[in-house]
């Protein structure tokens, strides 16, 4: 053994050295990554102090990772969810899109239908009416052949010869030449006064009467019927479709007058005497209703009026002025 062997470490270095190249109890604690506490050093000191206050901020810095990760979870969730209710809500919607065009649909081919019923409609309602005029024409002709009968049988009965202007089968005849024209088919009535004769007023006095049961005033106790000039001039207006002049409703009221005969009756009407009077054509409740008969339709009777005036009053064309 040499002299210096019993201080050495065997590899060429002395005890003393490698005490003093040996780390110190604070160089191991940061090492480590522990802090040693205030005043403690590699001579007074054997033990390291940890650090309390180093180990609380491991343990939050552990609790924050996990809350936000707990919360990134959350929000992965809730963003799969909305995403999931997009989804559906555009499922939706495409179901209800093509729902809504399914009804447009239906309702167009609906309104199509509506329309060819309307059509079809009008058609029948035209095919309606034409079918009526035929049938009112050929009522019309089947009257008129039976009277021509009816007449040449009593001419040509020697004991009828007296009555061979009589009506057939129990017509009554007219009361006044507006009874007799207001019985009458209006269109031979307008055909004559106003095609043939240029009188349209005689025409438009014949339907002012007809129409008593719209313009007129019915009395109270239902006895009959007046006129006033207001309601002469309200019915023209109906009939011509604008206001009449007034010298139109003075012509129309005289010609009422002069067709009625005893069967219209011009006198004044007074309700109050605080009111003023007014001139009022009236008729009685039989024969305003008697000239809405048509008793005469069919029978041909003014074809020619000229000379169709009897004393019997069956035809009873009298004009004045």
């Amino acid at each position: 053994m040499t002299p210096d062997q019993s201080t050495t470490d065997g590899v060429g270095k002395s005890i003393g050295r490698v005490d003093d190249e040996s780390p110190d109890h604070t160089q191991v604690a940061n090492a480590l990554g522990f802090s040693v506490a205030a005043g403690a050093s590699a001579g007074t000191s054997t033990e390291p102090t940890v650090s309390v206050s180093d180990t609380a901020c491991g343990s939050e810095s552990g609790l924050a990772s996990d809350s936000v990760t707990d919360i990134l979870e959350t929000l992965v969730g809730q963003y799969q969810d909305l995403v999931s209710r997009v989804s559906d809500l555009e499922h939706e919607n495409e179901r209800l899109r093509e729902s809504l065009a399914e009804k447009e649909s239906d309702m167009q081919q609906q309104q199509k239908t509506l329309k060819n019923l309307a059509s079809a409609n009008n058609d029948l309602r035209a095919t309606v009416k034409e079918v009526d005029e035929r049938t009112a024409e050929t009522r019309e002709i089947a009257k008129s052949t039976v009277a021509k009968v009816s007449q040449l049988e009593s001419k040509a009965d020697p004991d009828k010869q007296e009555d061979a202007e009589n009506l057939p089968h129990g017509v009554e005849p007219s009361t006044s030449p507006l009874d007799f024209f207001a019985n009458c088919r209006q269109r031979k009535v307008k055909k004559v006064f106003v095609e043939r004769q240029q009188k349209p007023n005689t025409y438009r006095a014949v339907r002012v009467a007809k129409w008593w049961d719209e313009f007129a005033t019915t009395r109270s106790d239902g006895s009959g019927v007046f006129f006033d000039r207001d309601d002469i001039e309200q019915c023209l207006t109906a009939l011509l479709n604008k206001n009449p002049h007034p010298q139109t409703v003075s012509r129309v009221w005289n010609k009422i007058v002069d067709l009625g005969g005893e069967d219209v009756v011009e006198k004044t009407h007074q309700v109050s005497n605080k009111q003023e009077k007014k001139e009022i054509l009236a008729m009685d409740m039989e024969t305003a209703e008697g000239l809405l008969d048509q008793r005469y339709i069919g029978l041909d009777l003014i074809e020619d009026p000229g000379h169709k005036a009897t004393s019997g009053g069956v035809t009873p064309v009298v004009m004045r002025g």
